[in-house]
């Protein structure tokens, strides 16, 4: 944007922590504006939050949660963040395969068991256990 480079405030501020605040609340269209905002779409964080704030919309818009997860990765192949979404994403989507998929890239992303990959293991046992249909949580 305009006069970034001038900007003073430390690199470590979290430019999202707005956007994180709306999604704990649930306020999904406001979280998406947010972010539309910060427009930081070189950021596997950014993408990886939009694609959320899309998929648990009231009217969840899972192709445009994918672009955003997929931009995600390819910034940042190990986020975990974005692997475990997508991976839910593909159980609503009826691709338990795909879903797999982003299980095993998690196993190798986390060097110790993690919460994502223990996340996405439940999803996917939850989507085999309702007859692979997806049933969120």
């Amino acid at each position: 944007g305009a006069g970034a480079a001038d900007d003073p405030a430390p690199a470590k501020t979290d430019r999202l922590a707005a956007a994180r605040d709306l999604i704990k609340a649930s306020k999904w269209v406001d979280a998406i504006a947010e972010l539309q905002r910060v427009g930081d779409s070189g950021s596997a964080d950014w993408n990886n939050l939009m694609g959320y704030s899309h998929r648990k919309a009231r009217t969840p818009d899972l192709a445009a949660a994918e672009r955003y997860y997929d931009a995600a990765l390819k910034i940042d192949a190990k986020h975990k963040g974005a692997l475990e979404y997508s991976g839910e994403l593909f159980l609503m989507k009826g691709e338990l395969p795909r879903a797999e998929e982003r299980l095993a890239a998690l196993d190798k992303a986390c060097f110790l068991p993690c919460e994502e990959y223990k996340d996405l293991k439940a999803a996917i046992e939850r989507y085999k256990a309702n007859g692979n249909r997806h049933q969120p949580k």
